[in-house]
């Protein structure tokens, strides 16, 4: 009675474990808690403005069929040619603004602030 008991326990235990994980699950590439996710759609960034604490990790998703980059103006980082469900992730350490644009489609613009 005892063993079929802890066995319960353990199947539901990972049962709860992998659909928490599957909260976190983007298309491929796996988020962690707390980090921000910038979709790529309709040739344009949603959100478009971000703000993010010291040390936040940004992820940009492309759900459009045409590629596109994440590329910062001040040139601190940038993506390679993001096809469509492709991700990138960005690591911000540093307080400020950081501006945005896809270099493909330069009318695409937005930006993330780190406080």
């Amino acid at each position: 009675m005892q063993l079929k008991m802890t066995l319960r326990a353990v199947a539901a235990t990972s049962f709860a474990a992998v659909a928490v994980g599957a909260v976190f699950f983007i298309g491929g590439a796996t988020a962690a808690p707390g980090d921000t996710t910038v979709m790529i759609k309709n040739f344009d960034f949603h959100p478009m403005a971000v703000t993010v604490p010291i040390g936040a990790t940004v992820v940009w998703k492309n759900l459009d069929g045409e590629p596109h980059t994440v590329t910062s103006t001040d040139g601190s980082f940038r993506s390679e040619a993001l096809d469509q469900n492709d991700t990138y992730h960005m690591k911000f350490s540093k307080p400020g603004t950081y501006k945005y644009i896809c270099t493909i489609h330069p009318r695409m613009v937005a930006s993330i602030t780190v406080k």
